[in-house]
C-alpha cells in the first residue's frame, strides 16, 4: 500500500483508509467477528489508517479497533472523533467542545482502545458554543502530555481552520468530499494547501450511493441512517440511481467498478487527500485495495467531468437539522 503525507512534513499514511463507523450500527446490524476481521485483513494490506468515533456505537466502535490491533498497535494509525452526545436511545443531543470534555472523552477513548495514545484527535463538529482556540488548546495539551500525538478537526469552514492552525498546526480536515459533493474544491480545499493541512474525505461512495450498493425502491433495515437521508427518499434514490447507472457503465468500459472509480477519482485530485473506505466486510476491501492500484488518465479523469456533476444529485447529505452543523 503506498503511503501518504498528512499536511505539509506530517504523519505518514496508507494512500487510503479505512472508516469504521459502519461496524457500529449506523446501516443497521454488523456482524462483530467479520468487522474486526476486516481490520485486521486492511492491517495486513497495508492500510493503517483506522477511523473511528467514541460516539459509533456509544463506545462500540473502539472496542472494536482494540480488539483488532490488539498485539499490533504499532502497525495502527488511529483516529479518533469525539464530541457528540448520545442518549440512551441511541438519539444525537448535542455537541460538548469544552476543554474538560475533551480531555474526559479521550480519557474514556484510551480505556476503550487500550493504548497510551491517540494518533489523530479531532472533534467531529465544531461546537458553536466554544470557541476553537480552547477547543484546540486542550487537544494541545493533551499532545504535550503525550496522548496524542497530531490534531485534526471535521467538517470544519476554512476559516476555523485558519483559526485552529493558528494555535496549534492542523494535521488534517476530515470532510466529506466525493464525485457528488465537491464544495470543499471552491474555499476550504485551497486554504488547506495554503496552510499545508492534509485532507482526510469520507463518504467517497456516498453511503453505499455511488458503488450501486442500493437500488430504487429499497427499504433501510432499522437503525440505517439512510432510510431518514434526503438522498436516499424514494424519488431522489431513483433520480441518483440514474448517476449509479452512468458511473458503473464507465466503469465497466474500462474493467473495473464503479466503487473503484469513485475511490480512484479521489485520489487523483492530489497527493495531499487521503480517502476513507468505509466497509465491514472483507470482501468490499478487497475491491478498495484494488481501486488504490487503478490510475484514472486525463481522457478519463475530463469524461469523468462531463459525466457527472455535483448539481445532479438529488437531496442533501444530512436532514436539515443536521446540515447546519457543517461547515463550523
Amino acid at each position: 500500500m503506498r503511503q501518504r503525507l498528512l499536511g505539509t512534513g506530517g504523519p505518514s499514511v496508507s494512500a487510503i483508509g479505512l472508516g469504521c463507523m459502519g461496524m457500529s450500527g449506523i446501516y443497521g446490524a454488523a456482524d462483530d467477528g467479520e468487522s474486526v476481521a476486516t481490520i485486521r485483513a486492511a492491517l495486513d494490506a497495508g492500510i493503517n489508517l483506522l477511523n473511528t468515533g467514541d460516539f459509533y456505537g456509544m463506545g462500540h466502535n473502539e472496542c472494536l479497533v482494540r480488539e483488532a490491533i490488539r498485539g499490533r498497535r504499532d502497525q495502527a494509525f488511529v483516529s479518533v472523533k469525539f464530541g457528540a452526545l448520545r442518549s440512551p436511545d441511541g438519539a444525537f443531543v448535542g455537541f460538548d467542545s469544552r476543554p474538560a470534555a475533551v480531555k474526559n472523552f479521550l480519557s474514556y477513548t484510551l480505556q476503550r482502545l487500550g493504548t497510551d495514545h491517540v494518533d489523530l484527535y479531532q472533534p467531529a463538529r465544531i461546537d458553536p458554543a466554544v470557541p476553537i482556540e480552547e477547543t484546540v488548546g486542550a487537544i494541545a495539551d493533551l499532545v504535550k502530555a503525550g496522548y496524542v500525538r497530531h490534531i485534526g478537526l471535521s467538517e470544519a469552514s476554512a476559516a476555523t481552520v485558519r483559526r485552529a492552525h493558528k494555535i496549534r498546526p492542523i494535521a488534517a480536515l476530515e470532510i466529506e468530499y466525493s464525485l457528488i459533493d465537491r464544495e470543499i474544491e471552491a474555499e476550504v480545499l485551497p486554504t488547506l494547501r495554503e496552510l499545508g493541512i492534509g485532507l482526510v474525505a469520507y463518504g467517497v461512495l456516498s453511503r453505499g450511493l455511488l458503488g450501486g450498493d442500493v437500488k430504487p425502491g429499497q427499504s433501510f433495515a432499522p437503525g440505517d441512517f439512510r432510510g431518514h437521508s434526503p438522498r436516499f427518499t424514494a424519488e431522489n434514490l431513483a433520480q441518483n440511481h440514474r448517476i449509479v447507472e452512468a458511473l458503473a457503465a464507465f466503469a465497466a468500459e474500462r474493467g473495473t467498478t464503479a466503487a473503484q472509480v469513485a475511490i480512484a477519482w479521489a485520489l487523483s485530485r492530489g497527493p495531499d487527500i487521503v480517502p476513507l473506505v468505509g466497509t465491514r466486510r472483507r470482501a468490499r476491501l478487497a475491491e478498495a485495495i484494488a481501486a488504490s492500484e487503478l490510475v484514472l488518465g486525463e481522457a478519463d479523469l475530463a469524461a469523468l467531468e462531463t459525466l457527472i456533476q455535483p448539481g445532479q444529485v438529488a437531496g442533501t447529505r444530512y436532514a436539515t437539522a443536521q446540515m447546519a452543523l457543517l461547515n463550523g
